[in-house]
């Protein structure tokens, strides 16, 4: 019997259904009919009762309802009987005081007490719960329902319904079941058992899961199953499935709570942990729906439930907020926004959101992907740049069409056209679909000349209307024709003649300017870099041929580019036939004629046709007719000369004249004529006349061949010409030379160039034995190397290898005596000039043996970081290298080369000193570009003899030894080791190094002990002199002549004590073994010159004072003026002549010698700065002497000079006639050293030049009896005090700068200032007055 319950309130649902229905939307509530067990009655509720009221008072028509009738039980266990009751009841039932009928009678909803509120109902069977209310209803809780029992649902009291309604596919758990993919962790080890779905672990935590699983979840809404699909590690993670009703949250929460309940403890089962993903119920929207870069994205998420939080993922990888990154989300409308501005490529790939809801036992994910695409917005103009001629006709009539496009059609494209540019032509623009059109309306008055190459930027902007946005640019270079005008009239010129065509453009904007030459011949380029001259300023080219040929004849077409644009214009140049100077043969060069005796004089020209000139014969400024014949290949004008005049020997010219048609004129070389008198003739045939010892030249020709360069020298001996010299140069080489001569002055030698070196080394090696043998040969070969190396050539290996070829083979097998009548410097300098204009091809120089010549190069390039570093060996095994620094290299220009070129036998050839000789190989390194003043290059030669010393670092200066160049040490230091030699120059060109056999003796020779020890002696002469000189001074100089004597005698002293002071300088200097410092020297130089220069000059002052007061003898000159004309005369006139003599020759550097700091005279002659002055000087006072000392001699009646005048004068005279003669012998030694290598020169320059302080002191103050008086009484004090008391009269007015003690009067002495004297006295002695014509009478 059940068991009473007395718990809650028990409720029993009821569906009554009656003849008629409730219409929906009726307003009933359900009736609540109790049953009370304790007063054993039964109640309707007052509600019900009156509702049941109301509805027997309607009084409608009998319609059907259904009524919904709640039975509440206090106990439970009369359940079971109400139920069997009203299933027992007959129906119908007709109630007859309502007039109601009952049809039927179902339960639908049973609930039992399942807590103090709330109750757990049941549907009975075909019924089940609304589907309003699915999502609603809870599970009972599973410990109060047996696995076998129908799932309870829990219901809050007091239950007003909905109730259980009969079962239909729309009813509550009837749907689609869905799959719930589920996940839960089990807090125990992971074994790998669980990865093998066939073990039996597997299979039993499968079986024991399902079955906690389906005991846990059956209640779910239209549950089907639940199944473990996996196991994976992370302790355990079980994932399973449970497929299902629409189940909510909260009831997917309820059922994982009560798994544990059906699952041993052993599992561990984490209940926090139950997890369930959702993938298909996000909406994800992307916006805009092409995405470009640039553009700004949102993406859109949206769940139809509720979530904690969001997070958003770029593949996998979680996006915050940030600068271009923003995230918005609304929770009520269950949203979440991701924002990314300024899209980039990058931004491309999976989005995902995921929404995350917890509970105790329950999380949910809601996640959503979407991949994105962004594509670069690409503009795609239909011109990169373009070039315009605006003053083209067809350009302004149809204008020019721009546009740009992008890949996809946008509707919301956006454009819009931008100009800038100093020509401001625009247009208007139209949108057409995917691209925008832009319309130029070209003017010409848009486009001046000035402004013809201007670019204007036309830039396109395109807009998406999400923010991405692009431009490009369209460059648009306007040019104009431009307006070429060229020399107006046609130019006609003669052959030798030099002509220049000008060309000029209004456009200055050009890029370039060419020049051909178009001729029956074909087209020309003209090609010659030194031809051609561009005025970038004025937009003009002058192009000036020096001497016109054939080859620059046609019309001239001037053409200035500016991109492709072409502007020409063109004359017409006509070349009238003339024969060069040089290619005029004459005969005789030189000869002698007879009077009275005619003699042929002939001219030849190479015979060619149509060649019609007038030609005449000039001798001695007098014209004569010519007669014409053929002889061959040549064309000879002969005019026999004869005579006439022949009064005396003399020389004269004659040449012949050549004019053209057009008047163009040249002449031929002089014929040196020179008359012979009959009786001296000697030599007399078929070849002239002359007199023993006569030369005779006469040309080189062949008639066959033809003209050919060179001459023979024939000389008169013994009655007969014999042949002394033979210049003519063979045929092939003559032919070469008169290639290169056409070439260099050819409109295309840098084309033919190539093929012009291949002939001559070719030519060159055939004729080699012949060279070999003839300067004159090898002197043509270096001309022709010398004018072929001022064109500039491409770098190809063949062109290099052939010149240097050429060089090779003239100094490889040529002796040493070939080249002494040769320039072997010229050589030198053509391989510099082929070297510095070389053109790199393909940005290289490659590198070019020959067999003694090597060369190697680079091209400087941008951002060089590398030395130049480059070693050369010979075939001797010969070394050298050559190192710039890459900080030197770096200061060059870009694109500048820098070439290095090795001889090794060139040394031998180029001249130097006997004493020293060339020890290594040398090296040339050039530069195509300016360098800057700091820059360095190190060199390291190799020694051919190591047993040679004192090595020296030389170059090859070109404007030495009258610029036939020698070797110079400046700018260089060498580092000397035991086999090599380290050199540090500042400046490129050719180098090698100079070595001695022996090093300078320890021991002085002869010439320096009589140096140092005569000058040890003259010094000290000189400072005695001076020193007696300021002792006695005011004894001797009592009167004007005395006076002016002894200032010219201190400061004579005084300049030869300093310039001998400067000359032990020099000395010591030049006695080292390291090179002399230059500053230094030069400084010594020009102090030696300087006061050697006075020393000369205050000796003339001194005679030309004596010659004054002889022959002047009237005339009365203060001593003011003595003193002002002396000092000018003494230290001016050397000032400027050794100030001049330096600022000529420093800048030469030929001032000063290679090895002695003496005044230079192979190169630049400046000692004849100080010979030319000095014996002059000499010459000069050698005649006064003489006159002086006739006039003392013979004095003249009424001669009425005193005695002691007349001593003075006599003392003068003798020193001029000595000193003037032994200083005029001395420098006179001196210049023979310099002409001459003679010892004995030498020896006696340095003995009288060490002695000249003692002569001077000797003759010019010993042997004065006044100066030996006054020292006498100097030394004698009695006598000079009682000297002291006698002269009571002397009156000493000292001057500021005097002292008591004789050496502080020295510099007053020396500039002549002293004191007044008035002498009164019993010596005779000249009156007190300055009036020295009263000392004089006239002589005769």
């Amino acid at each position: 019997m059940p068991s009473q319950r007395t718990t809650g309130l028990h409720c029993l649902f009821l569906m009554v259904s009656a003849c008629c229905q409730t219409p929906q939307g009726s307003n009933f509530y359900p009736l609540s009919y109790v049953i009370d067990s304790t007063l054993g009655h039964e109640s309707f509720y007052p509600e019900i009762q009156r509702q049941k009221r109301n509805m027997l008072i309607l009084d409608l028509p009998l319609p059907e309802y259904t009524v919904d009738i709640e039975v509440s039980l206090q106990d439970s266990s009369y359940l079971e009987q109400i139920k069997d009751y009203f299933k027992n009841i007959n129906l119908p039932i007709n109630i007859s005081n309502v007039q109601t009928t009952v049809s039927n009678i179902s339960i639908t909803t049973v609930c039992q007490p399942s807590g103090e509120n709330s109750s757990c109902c049941f549907c009975e069977n075909g019924y089940a719960w609304p589907s309003t209310v699915c999502s609603d209803v809870m599970p009972c809780p599973s410990g109060s329902l047996e696995p076998a029992q129908p799932c309870g649902y829990m219901q809050k009291m007091p239950f007003y319904g909905p109730y259980c309604e009969p079962q239909t596919e729309e009813s509550c758990g009837m749907g689609e079941p869905i799959v719930m993919n589920m996940s839960v962790r089990l807090d125990s080890d992971f074994q790998d058992d669980l990865k093998n779905s066939s073990s039996v672990l597997y299979q039993k935590y499968k079986a024991d899961l399902e079955t906690a699983f389906n005991d846990s979840y059956r209640c779910l809404p239209g549950f089907v199953s639940a199944t473990v699909t996996g196991f994976s590690p992370g302790s355990v993670y079980v994932n399973y499935e449970v497929i299902t009703g629409a189940a909510s949250f909260t009831q997917v929460g309820s059922s994982n709570g009560a798994v544990h309940h059906f699952l041993h403890s052993s599992y561990q089962l984490n209940q926090s942990t139950f997890t369930r993903v959702i993938t298909n119920q996000t909406s994800f929207t992307v916006k805009p729906s092409n995405i470009f870069e640039g553009d700004t994205v949102r993406l859109t998420c949206e769940i139809n439930s509720t979530f904690t939080n969001v997070t958003w993922y770029h593949f996998n990888q979680t996006i915050s907020t940030g600068s271009r990154y923003s995230i918005e989300t609304i929770l009520a409308s269950r949203r979440s926004i991701l924002k990314i501005t300024n899209v980039t490529m990058k931004d491309s790939g999976s989005y995902s959101c995921v929404f995350i809801r917890t509970s105790p036992y329950h999380t949910e994910i809601h996640r959503g992907t979407e991949t994105i695409s962004v594509f670069p917005l690409q503009v795609t103009p239909n011109f990169e740049d373009i070039d315009v001629t605006c003053n083209s006709p067809e350009v302004q009539a149809k204008g020019l069409l721009l546009s740009c496009c992008i890949d996809r059609h946008l509707t919301s494209l956006r454009v819009s056209w931008k100009v800038n540019g100093t020509i401001n032509i625009t247009g208007g623009y139209t949108l057409n679909g995917n691209c925008t059109d832009y319309q130029l309306n070209i003017n010409e008055s848009l486009c001046p000349p000035e402004k013809s190459g201007a670019v204007t930027t036309y830039t396109c902007e395109l807009e998406t209307g999400h923010g991405a946005r692009r431009a490009r640019s369209i460059a648009v270079t306007y040019l104009r024709k431009a307006h070429v005008t060229i020399s107006s009239a046609n130019i006609m010129v003669s052959e030798g003649y030099g002509f220049s065509v000008t060309c000029e453009s209004d456009v200055s904007n050009y890029d370039s300017i060419s020049w051909k030459i178009q001729s029956e011949n074909g087209t020309k380029i003209v090609d010659c870099v030194t031809c051609i001259k561009n005025y970038n300023s004025s937009a003009t080219s002058v192009l000036t041929v020096k001497s016109a040929s054939q080859q620059w004849r046609g019309t001239y077409i001037c053409t200035f580019s500016q991109k492709n644009l072409d502007s020409s214009a063109n004359v017409t140049v006509k070349v009238v036939s003339l024969p060069l100077k040089k290619n005029i043969l004459i005969d005789p060069i030189s000869t002698s004629i007879q009077c009275q005796v005619p003699r042929a004089l002939q001219c030849c020209i190479q015979a060619e046709p149509k060649t019609n000139y007038s030609v005449t014969f000039w001798v001695q400024q007098k014209e004569f007719q010519v007669v014409e014949k053929k002889k061959d290949n040549l064309l000879c004008y002969t005019y026999n000369h004869t005579q006439k005049e022949c009064n005396k020997d003399e020389e004269f010219m004659a040449y012949c004249k050549f004019i053209n048609c057009i008047g163009g004129g040249v002449n031929s070389e002089h014929i040196r004529l020179k008359l012979v008198p009959v009786k001296k003739i000697s030599c007399s045939d078929s070849l002239g006349v002359g007199k023993e010892g006569d030369m005779l030249i006469k040309p080189c020709s062949d008639v066959k061949k033809g003209f050919t360069r060179g001459n023979v020298t024939y000389k008169c001996i013994n009655r007969s010409w014999t042949s002394q010299k033979n210049d003519c140069l063979s045929g092939p080489i003559n032919d070469l030379l008169s290639g290169a001569e056409s070439l260099v002055n050819s409109p295309e030698a840098k084309t033919q160039l190539p093929v012009y070196l291949a002939q001559l080394t070719e030519q060159t090696k055939k004729e080699i034995t012949k060279i070999n043998n003839s300067s004159a040969n090898i002197g043509a070969i270096v001309s022709i190397l010398d004018m072929v190396s001022s064109i500039p050539a491409e770098a190809e290996e063949l062109t290099m290898k052939n010149f240097l070829s050429t060089v090779d083979l003239i100094v490889d097998n040529s002796t040493t005596e070939v080249w002494k009548d040769l320039n072997s410097s010229s050589l030198l300098q053509s391989v510099e000039n082929f070297s510095q204009n070389l053109q790199p091809v393909n940005n290289t120089i490659p590198s070019v043996s020959a067999s003694t010549v090597h060369l190697q190069g680079i091209v400087v390039k941008k951002n060089n970081n590398a030395d130049y570093n480059k070693d050369f060996r010979s075939t001797e095994n010969l070394t050298v290298s050559v190192l710039i620094g890459k900080a030197e290299i770096q200061t060059l220009t870009q694109n500048s080369t820098i070439i290095s070129v090795m001889y090794s036998k060139l040394g031998p050839i180029l001249p130097r000193d006997r004493s020293e000789y060339v020890n290594g190989l040398v090296i040339t390194t050039t530069l195509s570009s300016n360098r800057s003043p700091n820059f360095e290059v190190n060199m390291t030669f190799a020694k051919r003899d190591v047993s040679l010393k004192m090595p020296k670092c030389v170059f090859w200066n070109f404007t030495l030894n009258n610029h036939r160049g020698n070797w110079d040490n400046r700018g260089c230091t060498p580092i000397e080791s035991e086999d090599s030699v380290v050199c540090s120059c500042n400046h490129l060109t050719s180098f090698s190094i100079l070595m001695s056999p022996d090093e300078p003796s320890p021991n002085l020779n002869v010439e320096d002990y009589i140096s140092y020890i005569g000058l040890a002696i003259s010094i000290m002469s000189l400072v005695v002199c001076i020193i007696i000189e300021s002792l006695v001074w005011k004894y001797v100089t009592n009167n004007t002549t005395s006076y002016m004597r002894h200032v010219c005698i201190l400061n004579i002293a005084t300049s030869l004590l300093i310039a001998d002071i400067w000359f032990i300088v020099s000395a010591s200097i030049t006695d080292q073994k390291q090179e002399p410092s230059r500053d230094i020297c030069i400084m010594a130089t020009f102090f030696i010159h300087f006061f050697y220069l006075c020393v000369f000059f205050w000796m003339l002052s001194l005679g030309l004072i004596l010659f004054y007061r002889l022959v002047f003898i009237l005339h009365n000159t203060s001593k003011t003026t003595q003193k002002a004309v002396a000092f000018c005369l003494g230290y001016v006139c050397p000032f400027v002549i050794a100030v001049t003599t330096i600022a000529v020759t420093l800048p030469k550097h030929s001032y000063t010698r290679d090895k002695v700091c003496w005044l230079n005279w192979e190169d630049s002659k400046a000692l004849l700065a100080f010979i030319i002055p000095a014996l002059i000087i000499v010459a000069t006072n050698l005649f006064i002497a003489a006159v002086v000392i006739i006039k003392i001699m013979r004095p003249t009646i009424g001669d009425r000079s005193s005695g002691q005048e007349r001593k003075y004068l006599f003392q003068i005279g003798k020193s001029v006639a000595i000193l003037t003669p032994l200083l005029g012998l001395t420098w006179g030694f001196g210049f023979a050293t310099a002409v001459s290598k003679s010892q004995a020169f030498r020896i006696l320059f340095s003995l009288l030049n060490a002695f000249q302080g003692l002569f001077i002191l000797v003759s010019g103050t010993l042997w004065d009896k006044k100066i030996q008086e006054a020292l006498l009484k100097r030394n004698s004090s009695s006598k000079w005090s009682s000297q002291q008391s006698k002269s009571s009269s002397l009156i000493l007015v000292t001057p500021m700068l005097a002292m008591s003690y004789p050496f502080s009067r020295t510099f007053n002495n020396l500039c002549g200032k002293t004191g007044k004297y008035r002498v009164s006295s019993s010596e005779p002695s000249t009156s007190s007055t300055e009036n020295t014509s009263k000392a004089y009478s006239l002589l005769n």
